[in-house]
C-alpha cells in the first residue's frame, strides 16, 4: 500500500476514533462552558451552529479554509509561533485569570516542552509531571482553555523532543541515536518509534521532534552522537522507521534540522553552526537525501529549519529550501518550525538583514511557519502584525502558513479529539518500567565489537577469581541523560552492570584511575604538561590492582560534559590522562579489556594496536551497564556494526562513506610519482564494520535480470550461513557500483541492510530489491536520471569487506531486455 493511502487511512481512523472518544471529553469538559461540546463535534467558535471547520465529516481542506476565513489578524499571528511551557517562557504551570492578558489569549501554534520534567519548572511542578496521569490531566486543562476561552477555540499542538526517546521524566529512553544507527535494525527503530509516540499520545503531545536526519560526515562535530550515522541511506532508511512508528500511534513526527546542518565549517558548533563546505551536487545526493526520502516514504507532519547558511544564504530565510525544495520537489505539507534563533539569527549572525522585523518578512515568505525559540511569542507575533499593517508584508503570505498549521492539527484529529481521553491510562502506558526488555535489547543492538584478539571475549567468569574494572567513566552516568530524552531514571553504570552479572562469583575491585578531563583540557591537547603528583597516584592504584586481577576492564572514553551539542572537538583522541592509564594498565601485563563510552570516532590507534580487546557502546542508556555486562562476559553476542568511519588520524578528514574514487586512496608505490611517503593512509575502522563472536559465510549470489531497463527492478539474492559454534547477528549489506557515469559517481552506495539471526549451522535467502531509484544519479544537467550501462553489486559484512560481487547491465528505453 502506498504512503499516502495509509495516511489517508490513518486520518480516517482518527475521525472514527475521535467520535469514539468524545463522550469521554464531554465528561470531561462539563463545568462552566460545557454547552459547546455536543454530540459528534465540538462548538470552537461558540456560535451555536456546526460551522464547516468544526464538522468531522467535512474535508480537512474545506475545514482549513472555513476555519481561515473567521480569523483576524491577531488571531493566525498567534497561529506562527511557539509558546515554551513552564519555567522555559511561561510562568504559570496551569492557566491562570492573568492569561487573558496574554499575546495567547488569541491561540497559540504550539505549547513546546510543556511540564516534561526538564529544567527549572521540574521541581517546582512535580506534581504535575509525574505520576504521568497527572501530567494528561494537566495538558486537559490547558487545552480546555484555549478551546473555552480564546474567541475560535482553536486547539494547541502540544510538541516535545524526543531523540533520545520522549523528553519526558522517567518516559522509555534510548540509547544516543548514534547508538541506535549502529543496531542497523529497521523494525527495531520502527518499534521505538511506536513506543515513544504511544507514550506521547497518552501523555497528551501530540508532535515529537524525532528523528534527527543529519549526516555525521565530520567526527569533529559535536552532535555526532544525537545522528543515526555518516550514511544517507542507513539514515534515511531508520529515520522512515522512526517517522512511521511515531505517527502510526495519531502523533506527528518533525525532522531535524533542514539542511546541511552537520557540516559547520571545520567541524565547529557552538557560535558557529555556519559556513558549510557543500558543493550543490553533494549536498543533493548525501545531505537532502535523507529528507526527501523519509518525507515521500512517511508523511511526516513536521520539520525543523536549521540556523546554518548554504552558499551565503540562512536556510531559514531561504524560499529556495522551505518552499521550493521543501514543498514543491519533495512534497511536504506539514508546517516547518525554526530551529533556536534561526530567526533572529538572520539579523543578527548572518547580517542579511537591515533589522530583526526584515529577518521575521523574510522567513515568513520564505516559508517558515512557528517559530520556535526560548522567549517570549510577542517578539515575533508583534512584528508580523506590524509588518502586515504597514503593506510590508502579504496577508496572503500570512493565511498560506497558518493554513500549512492548521491543516497539521486537522490531521491530528485535534478539532474531533482535543483531550487526552483518558488520562488514567498513561500510568499503564507510560514509563521505562513498562518497557524494559525492549531498553535492553536495543542496548545490546547498539554495541559494536572492535577487536577481540585471539578470542579473548567473551569471558569465562568461572575461569576468573578478581577482575578490575577501571576508568573515569566505569561509574560515571551523566552521559546517559540527554537534554533530549528522559529524566530521573534508575541509571546502571557499567561498574553496577558487571558486579550485578557476577554476584558474589568473581571478586570485583575498583579503581578511578583518572578523570574524564584533566584540569588543562582540551588545552592539554596541544601542549602537554607532566602528570600530577595527584593524577600518578590514581595511575598507580589503578596499576597495584590490576597486577592483583585476572583480567582489567577499562572503561574509557567520553562523558556529557566533553562531547555534544555545541562541545565540539579539536582533537578526537581519548581526552586527559586516560591514554596514560590505558597504557600503564598495559604495561602490568594483565589481558585488558577496553570498553568505550563515546559520542564520536575516536582516534585509537594505540589501543587498536595493543589492548587484545574493544567494545564500542557509544553512549548508552538506562541499561548500558547491563548490556554491557551480558556481552563482555557472552550471554549476549554482539552483531552491531559502525554507522560512521574512524579516522586514524585528525589530518585525514575527512574520510567517510560514500566517497568518490580515488578521493580517499593511498599514495603510489610506482610509476613516476610513486615516491610519496608523507602520510597515514586508510580508516581506523571503516564503515559497517563489526565483530562477532560467531562467523559467517556468504555464497550463492543471484541478480536477475542481468538486463533491465531504466524503470524495472533488480532482484538480488544470496544466501548467509552461521559457521561458528555460538548464535549471532551478521549485518549483510547491499552495495552498487555505478561503472560509468556522465558525472563522477561514489565508489559506491549503500543500497540495502538486512539484520540476520542465526543459529550455529543455520542458513538463510536474503533477498534485496533494487529499485529504479537506487540506481539514480543527479547527472550532467543536474536531472535525477537512472543512467545506461554496467552496475555491480557488492555484499558485504562492512563497506571495505566485500564478499560477493556480480555485474548487471541497464539498457536504454526502446532496447530490449533480455532476461
Amino acid at each position: 500500500m502506498k504512503t499516502r493511502d495509509k495516511n489517508t487511512m490513518l486520518k480516517k481512523c482518527m475521525l472514527i476514533a475521535g467520535s469514539v472518544f468524545l463522550a469521554g471529553q464531554m465528561a470531561f469538559a462539563k463545568g462552566n462552558k460545557g454547552s459547546i461540546y455536543h454530540d459528534g463535534w465540538i462548538d470552537f467558535n461558540k456560535n451555536g451552529e456546526m460551522d464547516i471547520f468544526e464538522n468531522p465529516k467535512q474535508p480537512i481542506e474545506k475545514r482549513v479554509q472555513d476555519l481561515l476565513s473567521q480569523m483576524n489578524l491577531d488571531e493566525k499571528t498567534c497561529q506562527l509561533a511557539t509558546l515554551y511551557g513552564y519555567k522555559r517562557v511561561m510562568s504559570d504551570s496551569l492557566p491562570t485569570p492573568e492569561w487573558k492578558n496574554k499575546i495567547w489569549k488569541d491561540g497559540i501554534a504550539n505549547i513546546d516542552e510543556q511540564l516534561n520534567g526538564v529544567g527549572r519548572g521540574a521541581k517546582i511542578a512535580q506534581d504535575l509531571i509525574y505520576p504521568f496521569s497527572k501530567h494528561a490531566e494537566a495538558i486537559n486543562k490547558t487545552q480546555k482553555w484555549f478551546i473555552e476561552e480564546t474567541r475560535l477555540g482553536i486547539p494547541v499542538d502540544f510538541s516535545n523532543e524526543t531523540i533520545h526517546g520522549l523528553n519526558h521524566t522517567k518516559a522509555t529512553p534510548l540509547p544516543a541515536p548514534i547508538g541506535i544507527g549502529s543496531t542497523w535494525n529497521a523494525p527495531l527503530v520502527y518499534k521505538a518509534g511506536s513506543i515513544a509516540g504511544k507514550e506521547a499520545k497518552a501523555l497528551g503531545y501530540t508532535n515529537i521532534y524525532a528523528p534527527i536526519l543529519d549526516l555525521a560526515r565530520d567526527p569533529r562535530w559535536g552532535r555526532v552522537l544525537e545522528c543515526y550515522g555518516e550514511d544517507p541511506f542507513l539514515v534515511a532508511t531508520l529515520g522512515t522507521q522512526m517517522v512511521k512508528g511515531i505517527q502510526e500511534q495519531g502523533v506527528a513526527a518533525t525532522l531535524k534540522h533542514f539542511a546541511v546542518y552537520s557540516v559547520p565549517k571545520g567541524g565547529r558548533d557552538g557560535s558557529v553552526r555556519t559556513d558549510p563546505h557543500v558543493a550543490p551536487r553533494e549536498m543533493h545526493q548525501m545531505h537532502l537525501y535523507p529528507f526527501k526520502k523519509v518525507i515521500q516514504d512517511a508523511n511526516p507532519m513536521g520539520v525543523m529549519s536549521s540556523y546554518n547558511d548554504w552558499d551565503g544564504v540562512p536556510v531559514t530565510a531561504s524560499y529556495y529550501f522551505l518552499t521550493q525544495l521543501l514543498r514543491q520537489e519533495f512534497g511536504f505539507d506539514g508546517y516547518v518550525v525554526s530551529d533556536s534563533d534561526a530567526v533572529e539569527y538572520v539579523y543578527n549572525k548572518h547580517h542579511v538583514a537591515e533589522t530583526y522585523e526584515e529577518a521575521v518578512r523574510m522567513v515568513l515568505e520564505a516559508g517558515l511557519n512557528v517559530r520556535t525559540t526560548f522567549a517570549a511569542p510577542d517578539i515575533f507575533i508583534l512584528p508580523a502584525r506590524k509588518l502586515v499593517k504597514e503593506g510590508r508584508l502579504s496577508m496572503k503570505v500570512i493565511d498560506e502558513r497558518v493554513a500549512d498549521v492548521l491543516r497539521v492539527k486537522f490531521r491530528l484529529g485535534l478539532f474531533d479529539q482535543p483531550f487526552v481521553a483518558d488520562p488514567k491510562a498513561a500510568d499503564k502506558i507510560v514509563g521505562a518500567d513498562k518497557n524494559k526488555d525492549f531498553v535492553l535489547d536495543i542496548q545490546r543492538q547498539s554495541l559494536v565489537l572492535l577487536k577481540n584478539e585471539n578470542n579473548l571475549l567473551p569471558l569465562d567468569k568461572n575461569k576468573l577469581s578478581r577482575i578490575l574494572i577501571t576508568g573515569p567513566l566505569a561509574k560515571e552516568e551523566n552521559y546517559m541523560v540527554s537534554r533530549y530524552g528522559p529524566q530521573e531514571l534508575e541509571n546502571i553504570t557499567v561498574y553496577e552492570g558487571i558486579k550485578n552479572y557476577l554476584g558474589n562469583k568473581v571478586a570485583v575491585d575498583y579503581a578511578l584511575g583518572c578523570k574524564v578531563k584533566d584540569a588543562k583540557w582540551p588545552e592539554s591537547e596541544i601542549i602537554h604538561s607532566p602528570l600530577t603528583t595527584e593524577e600518578q597516584q590514581e595511575i598507580q592504584n589503578a596499576v597495584e590492582k590490576a597486577k592483583l586481577s585476572d583480567i582489567v576492564i577499562a572503561v574509557l572514553g567520553e562523558d556529557e560534559e566533553s562531547t555534544g551539542e555545541s562541545k565540539s572537538r579539536s582533537g578526537l583522541d581519548l581526552p586527559g590522562r586516560q591514554q596514560q592509564l590505558l597504557e600503564a594498565l598495559y604495561a602490568t601485563g594483565k589481558p585488558v579489556v577496553l570498553v568505550l563510552i563515546n559520542g564520536q570516532p575516536l582516534t585509537i590507534n594505540w589501543a587498536d594496536r595493543y589492548i587484545p580487546a574493544i567494545l564500542e557502546a557509544w553512549f548508552p542508556g538506562q541499561m548500558g551497564g547491563t548490556a554491557i555486562a551480558e556481552t563482555l562476559f557472552g550471554d549476549y553476542n554482539p552483531g552491531g556494526k559502525l554507522p560512521v568511519t574512524f579516522p586514524k588520524t585528525l589530518g585525514q578528514i575527512e574520510l567517510n562513506f560514500p566517497f568518490k574514487p580515488a578521493s580517499q586512496s593511498k599514495q603510489p608505490e610506482a610509476g613516476p610519482n610513486g615516491y610519496g611517503k608523507t602520510r597515514v593512509n586508510g580508516a581506523l575502522y571503516p564503515f559497517g564494520f563489526g565483530l562477532s563472536y560467531t562467523t559467517f559465510e556468504y555464497s550463492n549470489l543471484k541478480v536477475s535480470p542481468e538486463r533491465q531497463g531504466p524503470k524495472g527492478d533488480i532482484q538480488v539474492s544470496f544466501d548467509i550461513t552461521n559457521t561458528g559454534k555460538r548464535a549471532g547477528d551478521e549485518i549483510v549489506q547491499l552495495y552498487v557500483k555505478d561503472k560509468v557515469s556522465s558525472v563522477i559517481s561514489y565508489e559506491s552506495l549503500l543500497r540495502g541492510f538486512e539484520r540476520v539471526s542465526l543459529q550455529p549451522g543455520e542458513t538463510k535467502n536474503i533477498q534485496f530489491t533494487l529499485h529504479p531509484e537506487d540506481l539514480e544519479i543527479l547527472d550532467i544537467n543536474m536531472n535525477w536520471n537512472v543512467e545506461p550501462g554496467e552496475f555491480e553489486v557488492r555484499i558485504g559484512a562492512s563497506s571495505e569487506d566485500i564478499k560477493l560481487k556480480k555485474s548487471f547491465r541497464i539498457v536504454a528505453e526502446g532496447i530490449q531486455a533480455n532476461n
